[in-house]
């Protein structure tokens, strides 16, 4: 039991989850599952309760029972004893101070990743500002390689997202082609294919190797298909450079997906053994989005962002290459408006990278949400400056196979003019020697020295 009083009214949280579900910050999908704050005032009381707690504590109760969930096992059995033992004596509040002083840099940070569990990351967010989340999460570089290098400071990528309703290779290339063209795709060349079809993912990514190979373009692609489909396509001797899969926090919404640790450990072991990448060999790429456990009625009564927290404890397990918070398309019951996706995107990020991961964000929401272009850019801007590793690049912010509104190729550019950011750098020189763009990373108006277009069109 904890409890905090306020103005002689004593507040009780019969136990951890409940303390964490009255702190988070207000949005709908805790409203939909029932156990958000009633008021403002409950939320400040659990707030201030939280911020008091040892994070010893969070050591000595599950939110979901070791016995009936291997992600909790996960989480405790990999659990960094001796690293713990640096931070210890804090409680969540003393951790939120020490996460903001000027003294506390990457290094500091990155030596407590693994004495973090999901729970206490999620907890330690909660007690921010969106000011201390940009803040915190600036500090952290988290730097993974295949064909190139991502998260390096300075440097911004960009997923180049050229899905089609019909999965047609004629539109998928022009979109791929396009999006080359304004200096996107160095996060990956990832496309949602229309149907699980084993066949069109596989033709999907001969088309893109064949292009890659043709332009010696230093990028890694992924068809975003089920896990076992992509199993399927690696023993069938199909170019898989990443294999994806979308992950949940709690075991019941893993299985909802089709998926478990074990069928991970497969998957990863099997793309680790093409040995595809040149520069590294982080494989695997992880999407998740708060709301997913709750839609699939598989939350436990945990407040949507810790189980969001949680599935990145599944993430570090297999050191991916990318990790993407789809954060708005799951709808506005999960989170309403642009208010509560703003939110909810820079505590994914920041969370994700305390744990030591690779984040992106798709910057996203769905026509029927309480949100528009506007939110959108905000976020975009707020994210590049807390050092997010990539975003989504799509033919006009619009994906018409999927049928969400995300970020454009204009976008990035945008982010990375205003920043002062880079694409990472193999892919850059790439896009000099294409006569893409200039050494200062401007465009190029396109004309006779673009190698990419002679080499099309010739």
């Amino acid at each position: 039991m904890y409890q905090y009083t306020v103005r002689h009214k004593v507040y009780k949280f019969q136990d951890l989850k409940t303390l964490l579900a009255k702190a988070s910050p207000y949005r709908s999908g805790d409203v939909l599952a029932g156990i958000c704050a009633e008021t403002y005032e409950e939320r400040v009381a659990a707030q201030i309760a939280l911020a008091n707690l040892p994070l010893k504590n969070f050591l000595n109760e599950d939110i979901i029972p070791y016995d009936d969930d291997e992600i909790t096992r996960l989480i405790i059995d990999n659990h960094d004893k001796t690293s713990f033992s640096l931070i210890s004596s804090f409680t969540v509040g003393e951790l939120r101070d020490w996460l903001l002083m000027n003294t506390t840099d990457n290094h500091s940070i990155t030596a407590i990743e693994t004495a973090l569990t999901p729970e206490m990351v999620a907890a330690v967010s909660k007690l921010m500002r969106n000011q201390d989340l940009i803040a915190v999460a600036q500090k952290i570089e988290v730097v993974t390689k295949f064909r190139n290098t991502i998260g390096l400071k300075g440097h911004f990528s960009t997923r180049l997202q050229p899905n089609h309703p019909t999965d047609d290779n004629k539109g998928i290339m022009a979109s791929i082609i396009d999006g080359l063209l304004y200096g996107s795709g160095d996060a990956v060349i990832g496309i949602n294919p229309a149907t699980d079809s084993p066949t069109i993912a596989y033709n999907l990514l001969q088309l893109i190797d064949n292009l890659r190979l043709q332009f010696d373009i230093p990028i890694q692609s992924c068809i975003l298909s089920h896990i076992t489909t992509t199993l399927q396509l690696i023993n069938n001797g199909a170019p898989v450079d990443l294999c994806f899969q979308s992950i949940g926090g709690t075991e019941k919404t893993n299985s909802s997906f089709g998926i478990n640790l074990n069928i991970l450990n497969e998957a990863y072991d099997a793309t680790l053994s093409l040995k595809r990448g040149n520069v590294g060999n982080n494989v695997m790429y992880f999407e998740t989005g708060q709301g997913s456990a709750l839609s699939a009625n598989a939350h436990h009564l945990v407040d949507q962002q810790t189980c969001e927290t949680r599935a990145y404890a599944i993430a570090r397990k297999y050191k991916p290459l990318l990790v993407n918070s789809v954060v708005g398309f799951i709808g506005p019951e999960y989170l309403y408006d642009g208010k509560q996706i703003i939110r909810a995107a820079l505590e994914d990020h920041f969370c994700g990278k305390m744990l030591g991961l690779p984040m992106g964000v798709d910057i996203c929401y769905t026509n029927h949400a309480e949100a528009d272009q506007d939110d959108m850019d905000n976020l975009l801007t707020l994210l590049g400056v807390a050092g997010c590793n990539f975003i989504m690049g799509i033919p006009g912010s619009d994906d018409i196979m999927l049928n969400y509104q995300s970020t454009s190729f204009h976008d990035a550019l945008y982010l990375r003019k205003v920043l002062g950011l880079r694409p990472a750098p193999e892919f850059e020189n790439w896009l000099i020697k294409q006569g893409i763009t200039d050494k200062l990373g401007n465009l190029i108006p396109i004309n006779s020295s673009n190698k990419l277009l002679s080499g099309l069109l010739g």
